[in-house]
């Protein structure tokens, strides 16, 4: 719902992907007649915990990143680490590293601290690669990164010359 189809369940997204706690218990509701708050507060809690796909604040509710809608998500700057991975297959790797990271049909190039984490997001489709992204250098040169969470770090784009394998 929060990811893909809020329209479909009727569902308002402000300016940052949050709804209302409320709202999407009852949309769920209207497919599952017996969810309940705390059904809700366990997904987020217990489905892919270092993923951090969805975040509750206060009595609001959004996912984190990975929106198939045309609105943007927006985050908040940080300073990224030194160094960043991206997993991605290993047929992917050399076009990566010739032409940069780019978001593709995604809103945001999507970067993580954890190998295993990106080993595991690169064997999704395919033999997994890791791409080394020189974070804190392309943020010193003006290439803006954004905190999804713990898990997962975010940029527009990411030009080739801060890429290794």
């Amino acid at each position: 719902m929060l990811r893909h189809q809020p329209k479909e369940f009727g569902l308002l997204l402000d300016a940052e992907g949050f709804a209302s706690l409320d709202d999407v218990l009852e949309a769920a509701k209207t497919r599952m007649p017996s969810v309940t708050g705390a059904d809700i507060v366990a997904v987020v809690e217990t489905i892919e915990p270092d993923k951090r796909r969805f975040e509750i604040v206060e009595h609001d509710i959004r996912a984190n990143y990975g929106h198939s809608f045309a609105e943007r998500v927006a985050h908040d700057r940080h300073t990224p680490p030194v160094l960043l991975l991206h997993g991605t297959t290993d047929a992917a790797a050399p076009l990566i590293l010739r032409d940069g990271l780019r978001p593709m049909k995604r809103q945001y190039v999507h970067m993580t601290p954890d190998r295993e984490l990106a080993l595991r997001v690169g064997a999704r489709r395919g033999k997994p690669a890791i791409v080394k992204v020189a974070a804190l250098a392309a943020h010193e040169d003006g290439v803006v990164f954004y905190r999804a969470n713990e898990s997962f770090w975010l940029a527009d784009s990411i030009p080739a010359k801060y890429l290794a394998r």
